[in-house]
């Protein structure tokens, strides 16, 4: 078990955010492609929601063509580079190899897909172009990875795209949420820039969406328009002393870290409230900022949390302790957090019960809340005639066109929080689902 000293350097933050998949060098990347049998019905393909061709990238690495095997991988997924590093390939592609029926290691396609895309990127190698010019207009809101997506495919096409964000940066969630031991902020700045400049979309930026009047502009000036938004603040969980000093959401705690990185200070004891992949990372990265305790506490069994089992095991590599069948009924402390009480769960009758009768109280300096994020329901409201499911998702056809024909949807605000790969591939279709209506009509 790791145990990690709070850093004052980036150098230091870089050593305990050291990356979990590092870049394959030309000899790892051509033994390993080797190793691909190309079974002829490709479950690894089937296996990725963008439908790469995993074999055929393989084969273009393994004789020595990486650009060709770039843009294989970018032809079905924008985010190409990115996702190499953030997909969950365990549970995907990786997850589907044959070689795990053998009692054999699987072919690490994420990290030579990762190989690839960086080394052509790298060496600025231009293998898009922007298609004839068709003379329509779209307006993208949000440039998260659904957004650029969106984008990249819509150029291609020939369409002018303008894409509205709200913050400093691109590419959402991959920028600002992901722990910084599985992606840089280098990494997502360059692989956007690298598409940006091929493709020439524009992104406006510091520029959120807020009122039915912008979007009535919007609505004027474009011919469509892609809602490409992501989650919102961490949700308000009504707890007795929610309010105090050192309460923060998991959303927000993992994006100061990736902005602030080694400036960011974390206390000697944590609490990590929640079961799925981000209260991993939350936890994760609390440990590899030197806090001495941290526990990652869950309502109900380890089976049933909604964290994958690598990344429970990355956090428990880590340092973190962990407590299941708990739940928090109150924070305590005068004005700042010095603690969380529990009371313990059982399942009963299939149904999860909290017993009052037996609580107690975790010490600790910081409460992260890792248990769900808000829809950007508020957005969702000022559009005209747009359905929205009892989940406030968006509801859409089988292009990703909305109940108001002028908008389309993908990402978050379909899906209601899945994995950067899930959005590239919304953002894809899309365009093509935008093309479509646009040129029928």
């Amino acid at each position: 078990m790791a145990e990690y000293k709070r850093p004052k350097t980036k150098a230091e933050f870089d050593k305990n955010f050291k990356q979990k998949k590092p870049l394959m060098n030309d000899t790892e990347a051509y033994y390993e492609a080797s190793r691909c049998l190309f079974c002829y019905d490709a479950p690894c393909i089937q296996a990725c929601p963008t439908s790469i061709d995993i074999p055929l990238f393989i084969k273009q690495i393994h004789t020595d063509n990486v650009t060709g095997a770039t843009k294989t991988i970018f032809d079905s997924n924008w985010l190409g580079n990115a996702c190499g590093l953030v997909c969950p390939v365990g549970v995907l592609c990786e997850g589907a190899c044959v070689y795990n029926h053998q009692d054999v290691s699987p072919i690490q396609i994420g990290r030579l897909q990762n190989y690839a895309t960086n080394k052509t990127i790298d060496a600025e190698k231009e293998i898009f172009k922007v298609g004839e010019p068709n003379g329509k207009k779209i307006a993208i809101i949000g440039a998260g990875p659904a957004g650029i997506a969106c984008a990249c495919e819509a150029r291609t096409l020939g369409f002018d795209v303008d894409i509205y964000e709200a913050k400093e940066k691109p590419s959402g969630l991959t920028v600002y949420g992901i722990a910084p031991y599985k992606i840089t902020n280098e990494e997502v700045l360059k692989e956007v820039d690298y598409l940006q400049k091929q493709l020439n979309f524009n992104i406006k930026y510091n520029n959120a969406i807020n009122s039915k009047e912008e979007l009535a502009t919007l609505e004027k000036d474009y011919d469509a328009i892609f809602v490409g938004v992501g989650l919102g603040v961490t949700r308000h969980l009504g707890l007795d002393g929610e309010d105090k000093d050192g309460v923060i959401g998991a959303v927000e705690f993992i994006e100061e870290l990736r902005m602030k990185q080694h400036e960011i200070k974390v206390p000697a004891k944590v609490v990590v409230l929640g079961g799925g992949n981000t209260a991993m990372d939350a936890a994760s990265e609390a440990a590899r900022m030197g806090a001495r305790k941290t526990v990652l506490a869950y309502r109900n069994s380890r089976k049933k949390m909604g964290a994958y089992s690598f990344e429970y095991d990355l956090a428990i590599s880590a340092g973190v302790d962990s407590l299941f069948n708990v739940t928090p009924i109150a924070i305590t402390g005068s004005g700042k957090v010095e603690g969380v009480r529990f009371a313990k769960t059982e399942m009963v009758d299939g149904k999860l019960k909290t017993n009052m009768n037996n609580t107690f109280v975790v010490r600790c300096d910081m409460v992260i809340k890792a248990t769900g994020q808000a829809k950007q329901g508020h957005l969702y409201d000022m559009i005209d005639d747009l359905d929205i499911d009892n989940k406030t998702r968006i509801k859409i056809n089988d292009e990703f066109q909305t109940s108001n024909p002028k908008y389309f949807a993908g990402g978050d605000a379909v899906n209601g929080g899945a994995e950067v790969v899930n959005a590239a591939y919304d953002g894809k279709i899309a365009a093509q689902g935008i093309h479509n209506w646009l040129t029928q009509k």
